[in-house]
């Protein structure tokens, strides 16, 4: 699978990734993330931009021209990636790309997994990526995840259920043995 990102004004994203669709690419989509929203002591579920102004698409084959949509659709300020890689994303962008492909364009509440004094995500979508959670709201049921997308550090709020705890194993003391 051939995977491609755009830059394009915030408002146009669901217009330009409709008309990809509609113009023969395979899916495209606006990321979205389902986030905690506090409103009245209650929290409630919103969708928002994941990455606003980012346009992902997907082909079976490889991107000969741009022009088909470039020229022709108002909003893309620019493509992401390498001119010499045909502006295919690479590594880890193409991986964190793939997983919200995944999800069909839309992160929902994840899992967090406490170990010890570490707090991680049970779902690899930012594992790539290098996403750390940096912050976790319990009350808002959310957790600031830091990661990095086309060379750029960013940040998002997830949804996140309650912690699981997971106790590390101490390998301070030494273990028993048992002779026989």
């Amino acid at each position: 699978m051939h995977v491609y990102c755009l830059f394009c004004r915030t408002q146009r994203c669901k217009t330009i990734a409709n008309l990809l669709e509609i113009r023969g690419m395979k899916r495209a989509f606006s990321p979205q993330i389902l986030r905690k929203h506090r409103k009245q002591g209650q929290n409630l579920d919103r969708t928002f931009d994941l990455l606003p102004g980012y346009v992902f698409f997907f082909n079976d084959e490889p991107i000969e021209s741009y022009q088909l949509f470039e020229k022709a659709v108002d909003g893309i300020i620019r493509r992401i990636g390498r001119a010499d890689e045909d502006y295919e994303l690479q590594g880890p962008d193409r991986e964190f790309a793939l997983h919200l492909y995944e999800k069909n364009g839309m992160v929902g509440v994840m899992k967090v997994l406490k170990i010890g004094d570490t707090v991680t995500l049970e779902d690899p979508l930012f594992a790539g990526c290098e996403g750390k959670i940096t912050k976790i709201d319990f009350r808002k049921e959310r957790a600031r995840v830091d990661f990095v997308f086309n060379n750029t550090a960013c940040y998002t709020w997830i949804a996140c259920e309650a912690v699981r705890e997971e106790t590390k194993p101490d390998l301070s003391q030494p273990s028993e043995k048992t002779e026989e």
